[in-house]
């Protein structure tokens, strides 16, 4: 497909959510100026771009793209930590495992390898510092790959999978399936695991503290969100510039705000646009909370 065709296709669905949402709050921009910021930070950063959001007390949505598959790279060890949470395994569970195990980009848990690590800590690794070695560790807790599909279904995700193991997730390649979702729907899950009833109130606490530990978002929902936001949040990166960001923002008057940013590339060796991020956070934070 050319980057035109790319850049044209899913406009459809953001106009019907945008336009739902302005006729309940007549101050939301008009469906179409909206769409056409978005697509502005698209051919800006030349990539293609999916955004859902919601604020929690007003009920206004802001989608793009909000259908169409993404990748969803390490955006499911959050999932995966909600998963383990609900299985209700002991976080001061220690679990071994080997030195060829440890994979690049394990920061915590390779300097485990010796004495293993507490289940906990491995959830708090998997968020917190995107932990690779970590989120296969959750998975083995939770049946693998399928595993974590099978509690997506659960939890009323239909969309959503995750078909292998890290580091092969995130090959990002267009028009795989594997290991994608949606902003819609990893939104929605999103917001049913930290605000909603998927999980009980003492594990939705646990997993709201891991997600707002994130170190990772610096320069994406960190850069573009308001600086008195209080954000809890999971990055994913992957091949073809695939960036993103998905959480739970509470703004300066406490109203929680679901956001779900993803994007792509067409280019396998792209470099990943932390800006387009950032900039697709502050406009969505603009529309679904003006003035918080």
């Amino acid at each position: 497909m050319t980057r035109r065709g790319l850049l044209k296709v899913g406009v459809a669905t953001s106009v019907v959510a945008a336009t739902a949402s302005a006729a309940a709050h007549p101050a939301t921009a008009a469906p179409t100026d909206l769409d056409a910021r978005f697509r502005e930070l698209e051919q800006t950063h030349e990539a293609r771009l999916g955004v859902y959001g919601r604020n929690l007390r007003t009920g206004r949505v802001v989608a793009y793209r909000a259908h169409e598959r993404f990748a969803m790279c390490s955006t499911f060890k959050a999932l995966a930590a909600a998963a383990v949470l609900r299985a209700r395994t002991g976080l001061d569970t220690v679990i071994a495992f080997p030195p060829a195990d440890i994979l690049p980009n394990s920061p915590i848990t390779g300097q485990h390898v010796d004495t293993g690590i507490a289940l906990g800590d491995a959830c708090a690794a998997a968020i917190q510092y995107s932990d690779n070695t970590a989120g296969n560790l959750l998975l083995r807790q939770i049946g693998g790959p399928a595993g974590l599909t099978r509690f997506l279904r659960s939890i009323g995700d239909d969309v959503s999978r995750l078909d292998r193991w890290e580091t092969d997730l995130n090959t990002a390649v267009p028009g795989d399936l594997r290991d994608t979702t949606t902003p819609d729907a990893i939104g929605r899950g999103y917001e049913r695991v930290t605000l909603g009833g998927a999980l009980s109130g003492g594990d939705r606490e646990q997993l709201v503290t891991w997600l707002k530990g994130n170190t990772t978002s610096a320069a994406r929902f960190r850069a573009g969100l308001p600086s008195g936001w209080v954000i809890g949040d999971k990055t994913g990166t992957g091949d073809y510039a695939t960036a993103n960001d998905v959480g739970v923002a509470w703004t300066t008057r406490g109203t929680p705000v679901v956001l779900a940013v993803l994007s792509t590339k067409a280019t396998k060796d792209a470099p990943v646009t932390n800006p387009l991020i950032a900039d697709a956070a502050r406009l969505m934070a603009s529309v679904l909370a003006p003035g918080e």
